[in-house]
């Protein structure tokens, strides 16, 4: 299915760093309002570019646009690629105005159109780990789910000398006119909606709490940097979502139930570990001393941190078939193979190799006559003493228990006897073993068919 993309900025160098796991899917073209940028992403990766959004949008072979354009152009790009009959992936937020989301899924219903939008966590390991563990009762009923979104101070970060893979710059300007809640909150919003349903009321706060956030002053320059919102769902369950740019980085998920409590550490690494802590008495106690809080080993043996639970992810798709492989020979190629068959022949004919056995073949023999089980040599046994005189007979490999008969088909020789049994002192049964083994010429098959 072949994709087509609006917007060549920062996002669209993430999107390219994974975008080898979409399987089955393929870059059609992009395009950009800058010309500029739209040359440097082309030449970087290959893709071919499109004058303009109607040049893309025209495009009868693409399938899906995926809107990665400022936020403030997504209803405008969404809506276009919507009315010239495209499924849409559109970057977060759909909209900045719920009527104008609204507007798009009814066009979307409309068309018989697929419209989705950022952001996808829901779908990471982590996630569903944690949706997997409550709908098995591992913390009992759900009570209260704490999702927080804390960034740290973006001024001290120097936002303005970040660039991506291809050189665009990171549009901090845009973050923070939009302001933390409609940037973040999506990421733990769309999480608990999808683990506990819909939510009932809203009870919120913002505030802007750091006015010299960058120089020049923002438009507009009011745009709230901290809010807290209190959920009710329908289902009972009570949330708290808390978005600021102040505090230092936290990024915490907690579920609470009344068995116990899951906890992972943030959205970001779709991978993140996610522990399950037990409410019973021990750890409980843990919590309350101070003591336990500063000291990691105590935390261990408290059960503070719980245990780490196995990541149940969602199963990529599997990978294609790999194309059938051409074989060509090359004519110099093919005329020393006939060569070197033929030399083989006549060596065969030489050596008298051409008669009930047929010609050289290069059958292999079972595995088990050239490597023989690991087993123990006694070195008072007569054959090794043989062995070191003539080079002609074999080393009899030594179970001390098997011999004869009983010898298993792996430990026997190829004539058919079983290896010779006997003694060995403790010392010398510790010592090293013999990986190979040779066997008496005299009981030996005939190998001249694969040398």
């Amino acid at each position: 299915m072949k994709i087509g993309i609006i917007g060549c900025g920062w996002a669209f160098d993430i999107y390219m760093a994974s975008w080898a796991e979409g399987r089955g899917l393929e870059i059609a073209g992009v395009s950009d309002s800058d010309p500029a940028r739209l040359d440097v992403v082309c030449r970087h990766y290959g893709l071919r570019r499109y004058e303009n959004n109607a040049a893309l949008l025209a495009d009868t072979g693409v399938a899906i646009v995926v809107n990665l354009t400022p936020p403030s152009s997504h209803y405008r790009v969404t809506k276009s690629a919507l009315e010239a009959g495209k499924h849409v992936y559109s970057e977060k937020p759909l909209a900045t105005d719920l009527e104008q989301a609204r507007e798009l899924f009814a066009l979307a219903e409309a068309n018989g159109l697929y419209l989705c939008c950022a952001p996808s966590n829901v779908l990471g390991d982590s996630a569903q780990t944690m949706w997997k563990a409550v709908e098995d009762g591992a913390v009992g009923d759900v009570r209260i789910v704490y999702a927080e979104l804390d960034g740290s101070p973006l001024r001290l970060q120097r936002p303005e000398t970040w660039r991506s893979k291809t050189g665009a710059p990171f549009p901090w300007a845009h973050e923070l006119e939009m302001g933390c809640t409609w940037e973040h909150a999506g990421y733990y919003l769309s999480l608990m909606c999808a683990m506990f349903g819909p939510v009932k009321s809203v009870t919120a706060f913002s505030k802007r709490t750091v006015p010299d956030k960058m120089d020049p002053p923002l438009d507009p320059s009011d745009t709230p940097d901290f809010s807290v919102a209190c959920l009710d769902f329908h289902s009972g369950i009570v949330g708290r979502l808390t978005c600021s740019i102040g505090p230092p980085w936290d990024h915490r998920f907690r579920v609470i139930g009344d068995k116990g409590m899951l906890a992972t550490d943030t959205y970001r690494h779709y991978r993140c570990p996610v522990r399950l802590v037990g409410f019973t008495r021990l750890p409980m106690k843990g919590f309350q001393m101070a003591s336990v809080r500063g000291n990691t080993l105590l935390q261990r043996l408290f059960g503070v941190n719980g245990r780490r639970l196995d990541l149940a992810g969602i199963a990529p798709p599997p990978p294609p078939p790999p194309p059938p492989r051409a074989v060509v020979e090359h004519p110099h190629m093919a005329r020393q193979a006939e060569g070197t068959r033929a030399r083989m022949a006549g060596q065969d004919a030489r050596r008298g190799r051409t008669g009930r056995r047929g010609p050289r073949r290069a059958t292999p023999l079972p595995a088990a006559r050239f490597h023989l089980p690991r087993h123990r040599i006694d070195p008072r046994d007569p054959s090794r003493r043989r062995a070191r005189q003539n080079p002609c007979s074999g080393i009899a490999l030594r179970p001390s228990n098997l011999a004869g008969a009983d010898a298993p088909e792996c430990a026997r020789l190829p004539g058919g006897s079983a290896p010779a049994a006997s003694g060995a002192s403790p010392r010398m049964r510790d010592r090293g073993t013999a990986r190979h083994a040779r066997v008496p010429f005299g009981n030996e098959p005939d190998f001249s068919a694969v040398i």
